[in-house]
């Protein structure tokens, strides 16, 4: 599936979305304020999350190609505002010059096993620039300012999504169907559920409105941004426009496959 940025702009983006995400959580009134896309967590607890992530891949990033991942002390997530927003930075620049050494071709654990993402440098700086870019808009939410993402980044996210969380190669335990996902942006893709997994791809800029000889059993059409969104549960089905069986959607919120 083509790539729709290059190795240093996800890496320029994560910086920015990084920047984005402390003066977030700088306008809060309180870190104990509640996450209202992630209700389970306040401020602080999203920006613990996010930091000790965030040290964890770098560490993961510089022990290269391994069959687990890097064993890690993470420093403690102060509580004063101030230093907790400097302890998150010094996790985000630790995890890009990780990055940055070691460049998008070399190969290092990954969460995520035969899909149709590689297990590279490269592949986790696209993974992480989603995870910045999303909780950077639950921390924009719980301060009443949300800021959708930006079409470079959605539309990547979108193409990350389907080849790293969806696609794999473990059986599909329902009635095999096809799904597409349509962007107002004008890119399309399509995944296949069958008993041979999950497969991903993108589809010609006019798949919307042409005449596919294979029909979709459920389709989708939003932003890219309300796509990725609707990915990671920030927004419901009822957001977009859908036509056909909803119910496969269920099923895919639902399946945890076992690779």
């Amino acid at each position: 599936m083509e790539n729709a940025l290059e190795f240093a702009d996800r890496l320029r983006l994560m910086d920015e979305r990084s920047t984005a995400f402390q003066a977030a959580v700088a306008a809060a009134s309180s870190l104990d304020v509640r996450v209202p896309t992630c209700p389970e967590w306040t401020l602080f607890d999203l920006v613990q999350h996010l930091g000790e992530g965030r040290h964890k891949w770098a560490a993961t990033v510089a022990a290269g190609p391994a069959d687990a991942p890097a064993a890690v002390s993470v420093p403690a997530a102060p509580r004063e505002r101030e230093a907790l927003l400097a302890w998150y930075a010094a996790s985000v620049r630790e995890l890009l010059d990780e990055l940055r050494k070691a460049g998008p071709d070399r190969g290092c654990w990954t969460w995520w096993g035969p899909s149709q993402s590689p297990q590279t440098s490269g592949a986790v700086a696209r993974h992480q620039l989603q995870q910045l870019a999303v909780h950077t808009y639950d921390a924009q939410v719980t301060v009443g300012a949300p800021q959708p993402l930006s079409s470079e980044v959605a539309l990547d996210g979108v193409d990350e999504f389907l080849t790293t969380c969806c696609a794999t190669t473990a059986p599909w335990p329902h009635k095999p169907a096809v799904v597409d996902y349509h962007a107002t942006e004008g890119h399309s893709w399509r995944v296949w559920l069958s008993a041979d997994g999950a497969r991903a791809a993108r589809l010609p800029h006019d798949a919307a409105a042409s005449e596919s000889p294979e029909t979709a059993d459920v389709a989708a059409w939003g932003t890219a941004n309300e796509l990725v969104m609707f990915f990671y549960g920030r927004i419901p089905t009822e957001s977009l426009r859908v036509e056909g069986d909803r119910g496969i959607f269920d099923q895919l919120f639902a399946w945890e496959p076992e690779v």
